[in-house]
């Protein structure tokens, strides 16, 4: 913060932003931020038109690194808990929470929010304030940036964080009112909710919105008196779109609705949004969102509960995450025993690229993969992929996993999660997974792989209690197809010979590889990580990954040969 608050010229703002000077200027005055917005209308839920005005590639790019700047110093200078919109760990569950079973619930509603928020308001806060003190040259630089037509637009990253930080002082003014009155408050953006429990409430009531009103106009912003709603206990309380009478929940039609799309995507292969034809991430959404409360309401109390235990509302988000995953996936699945499983075949792809096209390209040096991995435990994978939302993707990855072991015991390597994956597309009793989608006439996309270390023999290991529990009793030579399921087995090919043979994944590479020391450390495979004296498989794999160019994968062909066999047969038909 100290370091922001001694910037004094546009060449350490730029450095701040992580732009050059150059570029700086060429935005503000060469080519104009107005240059720099594509406006465009969204229908309100309440009818009537909302107005975005969002920042395309360059100016974006510099606003969301504004906005982390300030993210950040708003969080650490803020002393109270009043805002909840657009806030780090804040959600409208959290907004919603404080009114919870109260007798009363008031809503309000700020006319023209953001465009409330003109240029001069925007630079004098930031010269102003005692968290900047900026001086004025770069206080009206940031105003040039995050403003649009004389104002803060509606669709910026910028422009939350900035009313948020300058609605502090309102926050805590009309804290004050709610507490004369015995009542809570939070807002979200230009949301903002009252709640008691104070039978006298009724009869102050006009008061209470009538002193509300003067702070927000002595503040220079407007109450729109048309959404101003009292909610009894008796009635349906809502806050920021949540039921919270008793427990906070979605609303009952938003529950049907969403229910609804899934349904007219498996049978129709499309579904609206507001009149708007959706997405599947769109969707996925609405169901997450919807679990998420569920889980705020009821906690997860036995993460085995995804076969037989989970309620009706689970059981539609898991027949929906079975219908991405195995049913639309818009690429072949591969899914590993162990998770270093995923970097060596990743590895072969790229050494062999040239021969399988179905598998991988390569475009202006970068290789792009046209089979999906899905990765069920944490990895340091070293990907050539943008770092720049690594934070914020690696937290999505981890509710990815958190959804898969839940909804279909896809967990961390071994075994148990290929059984599970094999019951959802053979148990009758389910009628999630693939039996229904058989039903309704709906075929997969693509194959899907289930890749196994080349143990047959012993019944405790992963592919041998995997055949027992498919009733597969035939040796298994590379692959095997799944009854009639999109669902294949692949597994390493055996290099020694022998009766009682059997081989791990790194058995394909060669002895000398396996014998390499790194760092004065020899491999043992038995292990993850390794000791004072040897390192496991995860430096190993990365290793492999690495130096990939270098490793001979002869061996890895056959592996490679069927599932690019299979992938050109789906092709095909």
């Amino acid at each position: 913060m100290k370091k922001f608050r001694n910037i004094t010229s546009r060449k350490e703002l730029a450095g701040f932003l992580k732009i050059s000077e150059k570029k700086l200027n060429y935005i503000l005055y060469v080519v104009g931020t107005s240059s720099y917005y594509t406006s465009f209308e969204i229908p309100k839920k309440n009818g009537g038109i909302r107005e975005i005005h969002a920042p395309t590639k360059d100016l974006k790019t510099l606003q969301r690194n504004l906005a982390t700047v300030l993210s950040d110093i708003n969080e650490k200078n803020k002393k109270n808990n009043i805002s909840h919109g657009f806030e780090r760990k804040k959600t409208i569950i959290t907004n919603s929470e404080i009114h919870r079973n109260k007798r009363y619930v008031i809503n309000m509603d700020l006319k023209d929010y953001f465009e409330s928020f003109h240029f001069g308001r925007v630079r004098g806060y930031f010269e102003k304030n005692n968290n900047f003190n900026l001086p004025i040259n770069i206080a009206t630089i940031i105003a040039q940036l995050t403003c649009f037509n004389g104002s803060l637009p509606q669709g910026a990253p910028t422009s939350p964080v900035i009313t948020n930080m300058i609605c502090n002082i309102l926050d805590i003014r009309l804290l004050q009112v709610a507490r004369k009155y015995k009542l809570n408050y939070t807002r979200y953006a230009d949301d903002l909710t009252f709640s008691t429990n104070h039978k006298g409430f009724l009869e102050d009531q006009n008061l209470f919105i009538n002193d509300i009103r003067y702070e927000v106009e002595k503040f220079g912003l407007f109450i729109n008196d048309s959404k101003t709603r009292v909610l009894y206990k008796d009635s349906r309380q809502e806050v920021t779109g949540l039921v919270v009478n008793k427990v906070i929940n979605v609303k009952r039609e938003y529950y049907k609705r969403t229910r609804a799309m899934a349904n007219n995507l498996y049978y129709n292969g499309k579904f609206l949004i507001e009149g708007e034809e959706g997405s599947i991430n769109e969707l996925e959404g609405r169901f997450a969102f919807i679990n998420q409360l569920n889980i705020y309401n009821n906690g997860i109390k036995n993460e085995k509960r995804y076969f037989s235990n989970l309620s009706s509302k689970e059981k539609e988000y898991q027949k929906f995450l079975f219908y991405k995953y195995f049913i639309t996936n818009d690429k072949p699945l591969i899914i590993t025993e162990g998770k270093t499983d995923i970097l060596y075949l990743k590895s072969a792809m790229r050494k062999y690229y040239h021969e399988y096209p179905e598998l991988i390209v390569k475009k202006d040096d970068k290789f792009e993969y046209k089979v999906m991995f899905l990765k069920r435990i944490k990895t340091k994978e070293k990907e050539d992929e943008n770092k720049k939302d690594e934070k914020e993707n690696q937290n999505k990855r981890e509710e990815d996993r958190g959804r898969l072991n839940y909804f279909l015991g896809i967990s961390g390597h071994g075994g148990n999660s290929f059984k599970n994956i094999f019951e959802l597309y053979n148990d009758k009793k389910l009628n999630v997974g693939s039996l229904f989608f058989n039903k309704i006439r709906i075929s997969p996309k693509n194959p899907v792989f289930l890749v196994f270390d080349n143990e047959q023999k012993k019944n405790n290991k992963p592919l041998a209690d995997f055949k027992n529990h498919a009733h597969i009793k035939e040796k298994i030579d590379v692959l095997k197809k799944i009854e009639d399921y999109n669902l294949y087995i692949i597994t390493n090919p055996l290099v020694e010979v022998g009766e009682d043979i059997e081989e791990e994944i790194e058995d394909l590479f060669e002895k000398k590889l396996l014998q390499i020391e790194i760092n004065g450390r020899k491999f043992n495979r038995k292990t993850e990580t390794g000791s004072s004296k040897t390192f496991g498989k995860n430096i190993f794999s990365h290793y492999v990954y690495d130096n990939y160019e270098n490793i001979n994968f002869e061996n890895f062909i056959p592996m490679l040969n069927e599932m690019k066999n299979v992938i050109n047969e789906y092709k095909e038909n």
